[in-house]
């Protein structure tokens, strides 16, 4: 008798291996969120990260854009500093700003005070991954789940700044003027994102993804250097669970080659670099993307073309799984989404 939780023939999983697809498969970053009205209506009245530490909200939200656009994967959802907050860092996520940290990480003694992540500080990530895994079984001939987490240099970032920045100046800052205390730092983050992706993985998640919002703030000397030893750890931890893995950035044109280099099976590509200029920095791996988040408020004609584009260039990657570029826009017309989906599904590879 089948397992109905194997779903190494989808064409996700079939496409992130490299392997013939009927068609290419398509999700989408923040597909589960604030373009939805049905998620704004499980939300109203429970701020971020209490939805995310709510097995039930989790598995539901995550649910939402696998029913209504009837992609090839979901997204698990949570946020990048969830872990920090599991493990007891005074943070919180403010409307309209992001992540916003109490105390900013500066000395060695500041790193020690960080706990270490273990499965028992977020036992509603298992729950609801193991939740998700039954539901999503039965959707669409059965769908994979994508784990989530934070990159090292993304989290450092918050912890460092205190909150969002465009500069990353106090980051730098600790990167270059205290190598110590950066070191400590990334390796304690790593240690927590690669324990939160096991913990995914060991739920029944059928790949990751490691998200590096900021590490296209670097140059490749710094990011090979400083970061990537870091993000490697965290994929060589979750990679021996056999679970794929997708490394995905923005602005990172100049450091495409370094993060498959890092541990990737899937490398994620933003809307600013053209796929077929991408893929051959990649190597021997799979690709993800790329269309520019804008494109769905175009006509219709209009953003089926260029999506038509990227498919064709990704016919020279070892594999290509379509998505945007970086997140789906809160403004995004989910109808459009659905549009979009439709088309990429059954374009003809033949």
């Amino acid at each position: 008798m089948s397992d109905p939780h194997d779903l190494s023939d989808s064409a996700f999983l079939r496409a992130v291996r490299g392997e013939p697809v009927s068609h290419t498969p398509v999700w989408f970053m923040r597909q589960a969120g604030r373009s939805l009205p049905e998620y704004l209506a499980v939300r109203e009245g429970t701020n971020m990260l209490e939805s995310c530490m709510n097995a039930e909200l989790v598995t539901e939200i995550t649910l939402q854009p696998v029913r209504r656009y009837g992609v090839d994967a979901a997204i698990f959802f949570s946020d990048i500093v969830l872990p920090l907050k599991a493990v007891g860092v005074d943070l919180d996520i403010k409307p309209g700003v992001g992540p916003v940290v109490a105390q900013p990480v500066r000395t060695l003694a500041d790193v020690a005070a960080i706990p270490d992540l273990t499965p028992e500080h977020v036992p509603f990530i298992t729950e609801a991954v193991r939740s998700l895994v039954g539901e999503l079984a039965g959707m669409n001939g059965g769908t994979p789940l994508i784990g989530f987490a934070g990159a090292p240099f993304t989290v450092a970032s918050y912890l460092v700044e205190g909150g969002p920045s465009k500069e990353h100046a106090k980051t730098k800052a600790l990167m270059f003027g205290a190598p110590e205390v950066w070191d400590a730092l990334m390796r304690k983050i790593a240690g927590i994102s690669a324990t939160f992706l096991e913990v995914q993985a060991a739920a029944g998640a059928s790949a990751v993804q490691l998200f590096d919002s900021w590490a296209g703030a670097l140059t490749p000397g710094d990011y090979e250097r400083y970061v990537m030893p870091h993000s490697a750890a965290v994929l060589a931890r979750v990679g021996a669970l056999g679970v794929p893995r997708i490394h995905f950035g923005v602005g990172t044109t100049n450091l495409l080659s370094l993060m498959g280099t890092a541990g990737a099976d899937v490398v994620g590509v933003d809307w600013r670099t053209p796929l077929g200029s991408a893929i051959p920095l990649v190597g021997d791996r799979a690709v993800q993307g790329n269309l520019d988040p804008t494109l769905v408020f175009a006509p219709t004609d209009v953003m089926t073309a260029r999506a038509a584009e990227i498919i064709e260039a990704g016919r020279a990657a070892k594999g290509h799984v379509f998505n945007l570029g970086h997140g789906v826009i809160p403004s995004t017309d989910p109808d459009q989404l659905a549009r979009l989906t439709e088309f990429v599904q059954s374009y003809p590879l033949g």
